[in-house]
């Protein structure tokens, strides 16, 4: 039986929950990867994600669709935020795995961000 790295490693997408100040779960869909023992994504540094995981880094994962439609069981987590070196190579593993619409969405994030750079989280599961 696959472990809970390996399956959600291997979603397309997956829902990373995080928690706001007063205690309340916001989630959102995104695209993951596998680095070793981590699940990997990439965010805009200034959103509201990584904003929530540099307070607090609990998050909770789960598979989902494209919409955030779940799949499966939450797994809990913590997160923590990369530096923009580690970041740089998230963007390769997310382009690798997701191809050309990968590429792309790199692309035109790296371009939006020039002046901030990548944002890269690294979650370890509990």
């Amino acid at each position: 039986m696959a472990s809970d790295l390996d399956r959600l490693g291997a979603e397309k997408y997956v829902l990373l929950t995080t928690f706001r100040k007063d205690g309340r779960a916001v989630s959102t869909p995104v695209w993951v990867g596998r680095d070793g023992d981590e699940l990997v994504v990439f965010s805009a540094p200034d959103a509201g994600k990584v904003k929530r995981i540099r307070r607090d880094g609990t998050v909770m994962v789960a598979p989902c669709d494209f919409r955030g439609g779940r799949k499966g069981d939450d797994v809990p987590g913590h997160a923590r935020l990369l530096p923009e070196a580690d970041a740089r190579r998230i963007y390769t593993l997310i382009t690798k795995k997701y191809g050309l619409i990968g590429w792309l969405t790199s692309l035109g994030s790296k371009l939006r961000r020039r002046r901030t750079g990548p944002g890269g989280i690294a979650i370890a599961l509990d």
